[in-house]
């Protein structure tokens, strides 16, 4: 009996395992050519995902030189950005094809 749950204890284990090494993931909506939320705080040094949802009609592109990440995502459509780990730090994003009012960024701490 105890072999029994020393192996239902070890399948709970490994089957939780993935979760642990998943990027974090947050949400970034852009509506009237700006993001919301305009600021995310991320931990340094961790992986994490933005999905990027554009309620917009038009196109635009997700992009961050410091992050290293551009992307376009189509109008009334949403797309995942992976980033790798950063440094400690702030890392501005914008909206190129509406730079003037799709603007955000990363706090990595």
């Amino acid at each position: 009996m105890r072999s029994l749950f020393a192996l239902v204890g070890l399948a709970v284990l490994f089957a939780a395992a993935p979760d642990t090494v998943r990027a974090q993931d947050y949400t970034v909506t852009i509506k009237d050519h700006r993001f919301t939320p305009t600021e995310i705080k991320v931990p340094a040094n961790k992986r994490f995902e933005i999905t990027v949802i554009n309620d917009d009609a038009t196109p635009e592109e997700f992009e961050s030189k410091p992050m290293k990440v551009e992307k376009v995502i189509p109008g009334k459509s949403k797309a995942v950005v992976r980033i790798a780990p950063l440094k400690p730090g702030r890392y501005p994003f914008v909206g190129e094809f509406h730079e003037s009012t799709a603007k955000g960024v990363v706090i990595a701490e």
